[in-house]
């Protein structure tokens, strides 16, 4: 099978998998994730929203996330994926070690894990742009990214509401505000939170407790970095794809 080929067939089971209704299992789950969410400290819940707010600012107005990957350009996708596949396994590692270390410690970095996790996704999603050639300096690029990051941690509507966003992006692009402050102006943080904060709730309630946190710690964040790989190797696919055709 050709490189080109490969990636048709696994550009099609990505949109299956993200299209498909959720299943019987998906839905209990929900109902039980809605009564643990009701007793989970405020401050976790605050945690988490404030962490969100200053990563989705940090992205579109900071330079936090920027780092010495080079731009690739005049490469074919199979060579650019090359490269990618070697950043996903190192940050994927980072994430386990870091997620193992806030977990033996119970609640106290647990709670300092949320950010840190955070920072190592956007750190990933910056990189994985400059690799597929595309400029993060601009803005609208960087609001590409925050809509890879919804696809991979929303559940059902707001998930597909991303993935069509992110098919579609080179339309969209026409559609956003003229300068980033006014995009900021926009954004509906408790939404973009609450969707983050839903994905992610039970692994992350399970890493504080002490001992215990440190192994679901590495094991969850190692899982969540597979997530936003996959998610964003076949969005920019498809965007190059769109693109060339």
């Amino acid at each position: 099978m050709g490189y080109d080929e490969k990636i048709e067939r696994e550009l099609e089971r990505w949109e299956r998998i993200v299209l498909r209704p959720p299943s019987m299992t998906s839905k209990l789950t929900k109902g039980w994730q809605n009564k643990i969410n009701n007793k989970i400290p405020d401050r976790i819940h605050r945690t988490v929203s404030e962490s969100i707010k200053q990563m989705v600012r940090a992205t579109i107005a900071g330079s936090d996330y920027l780092s010495d990957q080079p731009l690739l350009t005049g490469c074919t996708i199979e060579e650019q994926e090359e490269v990618l596949h070697k950043r996903i396994e190192m940050y994927k590692r980072t994430a386990a070690v870091e997620g193992a270390g806030t977990g033996a410690g119970g609640i106290v970095l647990g709670l300092a894990d949320l950010p840190l996790l955070l920072s190592i996704k956007m750190k990933f999603l910056f990189d994985a742009a400059k690799i597929y050639g595309f400029d993060v300096s601009d803005y609208r690029e960087r609001l590409f990214l925050l809509s890879i990051f919804q696809l991979a941690f929303s559940k059902e509507t707001k998930k597909i509401e991303a993935f069509y966003k992110v098919i579609n992006w080179e339309s969209k692009r026409g559609e956003l505000p003229a300068t980033k402050e006014s995009y900021l102006e926009a954004i509906d943080w408790k939404t973009f939170q609450l969707e983050y904060r839903d994905f992610i709730d039970l692994p992350k309630t399970l890493q504080l407790i002490p001992g215990f946190g440190a192994i679901v710690g590495a094991v969850a964040n190692y899982h969540y970095l597979d997530i936003l790989a996959n998610h964003t190797k076949n969005s920019y696919r498809h965007r190059i794809i769109k693109q060339k055709g």
